[in-house]
């Protein structure tokens, strides 16, 4: 009989917690979640889920526009911010009974409460003290907000998903990937958006054509951006706010929205106290295997800041049970991992920017822009961008970049391509689908002359 109440205890009930814990039970460990907020995390909750609900509800926007270059004579259309809201709620609800499900079906404890480890084998939920052979952190990440005068009056991404209605003018701090969705979606609904970003572009780490393509579409779209800025300070006004930035500026709007970033979320677990080893920036220190400085303490997902994505999380679990519970050692493979941006248009992106290509070696690109055939009979002036880099010598294609409608869908494709290693040539000598525009990947020829990639 073990020592332990558990075989495994895991603090935090996201993706990646949720399935490290019921895929370890099935090996016939005795398995405990612990979740002091609902069971699904960050991304069912208050992430990925809800905000595509969102994205789809925004884009309908477009269609309606869309649809009259087409023969269709459509009323104008109105929308109800708040049924909206009460349908994705709704959604969320259901999600969450199915994530409940999925752990009673595995046979794992759902401990509710906040969790503290208290020891090397010993959590604490609620006052009552729990003991474990292994302790997995799947705690995510949480919004981070910065030190400026001011900043109590601003929301991030959790509250953005639940407000009680449609702000008219509404400013978004930050230019990553949860900034330009917001805007996006903010934008096609009717509202009037500004973006400030401390950088000259939005999406730091994306590949410089990516950004610079998306940029302009938001423009044209009538989103502002304001580069090379900072925010000085926010106060009320009226009902809304004012933002102040550098110099004597003043943008007034109803609602003031940071997204600027994410922390590790490891305030108050008591991992410090039992030897944890943490980075300066709050995120927990693991080796391949997600084993912490303590041997029986673990950690996966945004907690450990490397790729901050669910199907990452979700794969970095099966890599710890594979480890831990099957006697099969099993680093995560980092290689290679594809990405969505939801922004309108979306992007979707796989392997190494221009940027980085470049510091490996020398490297040969193609790119194409064009107006997607919807958008000669639409009247809508949209563009998409698709770009390859390979690498010069081996003929592999090492990155896949798409700023354009459908390019989440498009690059998962292609990823695989990549994951296989596959050439140029191979590229070439698919035949492609017509008429469509994941077919300009297969017909791309013209190498772009060579460049430095900053010019």
């Amino acid at each position: 009989m073990s020592k332990f109440d558990y075989d495994l205890i895991t603090i935090g009930a996201g993706s990646g917690g949720v399935r490290a814990s019921r895929m370890a039970a099935r090996t016939g460990a005795k398995v405990a979640v612990v979740e002091e907020s609902r069971v699904g995390g960050t991304c069912v909750m208050r992430g990925c889920v809800p905000k595509k609900l969102l994205v789809y509800a925004s884009s309908f926007a477009h269609s309606f526009g869309d649809a009259r270059g087409f023969g269709w004579d459509v009323a104008e259309p109105s929308f109800d911010w708040g049924e909206l809201i009460a349908n994705k709620n709704a959604e969320l609800n259901r999600l969450e009974g199915i994530y409940g499900r999925i752990l009673r079906e595995n046979n794992v404890d759902l401990l509710d409460g906040r969790g503290v480890v208290t020891g090397p084998n010993s959590v604490e939920v609620g006052g009552k003290s729990y003991t474990a052979k292994r302790i997995l952190i799947a705690t995510g990440g949480w919004p981070h907000l910065p030190d400026v005068p001011g900043i109590e009056h601003a929301i991030t991404s959790n509250e953005a998903l639940d407000l009680d209605e449609l702000p008219k003018r509404i400013v978004i701090v930050g230019g990553g990937y949860i900034a330009v969705e917001f805007a996006g979606l903010f934008n096609a609904l009717g509202a009037d958006v500004t973006i400030i970003i401390r950088a000259g572009n939005i999406l730091r780490g994306f590949d410089e054509d990516i950004r610079e393509a998306l940029a302009a579409e938001m423009e044209k779209q009538g989103i502002t951006i304001h580069r090379e800025c900072v925010v000085r300070s926010i106060e009320p006004e009226g009902d809304g706010y004012s933002v102040r930035l550098h110099g004597t500026e003043i943008i007034d709007c109803d609602k003031v929205f940071y997204a600027t970033g994410r922390t590790p979320n490891t305030k108050g677990l008591g991992l410090e106290e039992v030897g944890v080893t943490l980075t300066d920036k709050g995120a927990v220190v693991v080796d391949e295997y997600f084993q912490t400085s303590v041997p029986s303490i673990f950690a996966l997902g945004d907690v450990i800041s490397r790729i901050e994505l669910t199907p990452v999380a979700i794969n970095e679990g099966m890599a710890f049970v594979a480890t831990q519970f099957e006697g099969r050692p099993t680093p995560m493979d980092y290689e290679n991992v594809p990405a969505a941006v939801f922004s309108q248009p979306p992007v979707g992106t796989v392997g190494l920017t221009e940027v980085e290509a470049r510091e490996r070696g020398d490297v040969d690109i193609y790119m194409s822009r064009f107006r997607p055939m919807k958008h000669t009979l639409s009247g809508r002036e949209s563009h998409a961008m698709m770009k390859l880099i390979v690498d010069r010598a081996s003929q592999r294609v090492v990155g896949c970049h798409m700023v354009g409608d459908d390019a989440p869908e498009i690059v998962q494709g292609f990823a695989v391509a990549l994951k296989c290693g596959a050439t140029k040539a191979q590229f070439d000598a698919t035949v492609g689908i017509h008429p469509t525009a994941a077919e300009e990947f297969v017909t791309m020829r013209e190498k772009l002359p060579d460049h430095d990639e900053d010019q």
